[in-house]
């Protein structure tokens, strides 16, 4: 468990692995896929030239999304049952 903290994974023949070290490495890196981005989410151009950074993207990704007033239930008219609340049986 304490190998998960540091970032520092073992394979399965034994072998240790430092992911973070990994990933800094390679951040320049082309993405492998067709979305033309870097390992940051840096959009990349013509000879893979860094168009627009990922970084300002990912801040307003990370902005809590407003949360919508919670809407009435609709008043049911007088005589009338409300069936959302009943038994899909017809038990009431």
């Amino acid at each position: 468990m304490a190998n998960q903290k540091t970032g520092i994974y073992r394979t399965a023949k034994g072998r240790e692995v430092d992911m973070g070290k990994l990933i800094n490495q390679n951040e320049l890196q082309p993405a492998v896929g067709n979305m033309k981005v870097n390992a940051r989410g840096d959009k990349l151009g013509a000879g893979g030239k860094i168009i627009s950074s990922g970084i300002p993207s990912q801040i307003n990704a990370s902005r809590p999304t407003p949360v919508a007033a919670p809407v009435a239930e609709p008043a049911v008219a007088p005589g009338k049952k409300d069936v959302s609340t009943m038994d899909p049986e017809g038990n009431e």
